[in-house]
């Protein structure tokens, strides 16, 4: 996740960035913020919020600047 946040800026546009991770990566973000009830203090300070599209397909960040998309390449 730490990665994701470092790289969401440099492709951030307009308030908003789409970051795509292999789907090994995308399932351990997945697996952590869903699956393995993650106590929120050991998440990165940045993320105010996250959720889950209805497809289940992206995984949506709130952080003080950017809204990001994190996609499966």
């Amino acid at each position: 996740m730490n990665k994701v946040l470092g790289y969401a800026p440099m492709v951030a546009d307009g308030g908003k960035a789409e970051v795509f991770l292999t789907a090994e990566d995308w399932h351990v973000v997945a697996d952590t913020l869903f699956h393995m009830d993650t106590p929120r203090e050991e998440l990165p300070e940045a993320i105010q919020e996250f959720s889950r599209s209805a497809d289940g397909q992206t995984i949506h960040f709130k952080t003080a600047d950017l809204a990001i998309e994190v996609k499966m390449i």
